[in-house]
């Protein structure tokens, strides 16, 4: 059987189906995924991924006190009575190294509860991009699934997939078959930054990656509720080693370096 790397460019586009026996990866660069990464990468012991507000209070009260955190949004705001909105910047050691981080957001935790039919589910954002590559080596059947904006496409998610699809499809000699959502992907990251500056050129500069995401439909929201320095960190193209991998029976989230 050839090998398969899909792309869905919003989670009502895949189905259980689509992902039975593969490797799912959800994409939220603005900003679910990449504020997971950052936590795990602080050495927060694990993130429990809920899609509801009173879900998240329900876990957390019956965690013991002092080990947890409540994480999360709505419509790009923090939550009432929660410890952490939905900022990279918010998660580090000095706050959340050794806890469990109960999150929810509006788009990002609802994705990760849509592709729970997969037999493994990563998540993915620029930050983690190529120790997620390096994860996905060899493996056959892969999907991409980007989380969207308020139901709709956003280009911040596609050009991380599309990123992914261009180093996977160089590191195994163009061994996988895409849709057509894959190609559309990964045309929209060569034309903006694979020709631009060259396959092999010296890495992206953040502020260019980050002018990028100013002005896709998730940065623009994000400038208007005053978090512009929310997509500086989610420019910060392969700083981290984690992979966050999730537990689909669980939606427990721990980090792996494998």
């Amino acid at each position: 059987m050839a090998w398969m790397l899909n792309v869905y460019a919003l989670p009502s586009l895949v189905t259980d189906q689509d992902l039975a026996d593969g490797t799912a990866v959800v994409v939220d660069v603005l900003r679910a995924t990449t504020t997971i990464t950052y936590a795990l990468a602080a050495g927060a012991r694990e993130v429990i991924a809920c899609t509801e507000i009173e879900e998240a209070r329900r876990i957390a009260s019956q965690l013991p006190a002092g080990e947890v955190l409540l994480g999360g949004e709505r419509e790009g705001r923090p939550i009432e009575g929660f410890d952490l909105g939905n900022s990279p910047g918010e998660y580090i050691p000095e706050r959340v190294a050794g806890r469990t981080i109960v999150f929810t957001t509006s788009h990002g935790t609802r994705a990760l509860a849509q592709v729970r039919a997969a037999r493994q589910i990563l998540l993915g954002a620029f930050v983690n991009a190529q120790a997620l590559c390096d994860r996905l080596a060899g493996v056959e059947s892969i999907h991409i699934v980007c989380a969207g904006t308020r139901g709709q496409i956003s280009r911040d998610d596609v050009l991380a997939a599309g990123l992914l699809v261009e180093r996977l499809q160089r590191a195994s000699a163009d061994a996988y078959t895409l849709n057509a959502q894959a190609i559309t992907a990964r045309e929209n990251w060569r034309y903006s930054f694979a020709i631009p500056f060259a396959v092999d050129a010296e890495p992206i500069p953040p502020e260019r990656l980050a002018a990028e995401l100013r002005q896709t439909l998730a940065g623009q929201h994000l400038i208007g509720f005053g978090y512009e320095e929310d997509i500086v960190a989610a420019a910060q193209l392969d700083r981290f080693a984690c992979v966050p991998c999730m537990d689909p029976s669980t939606m427990r989230i721990t980090a792996s370096a494998d």
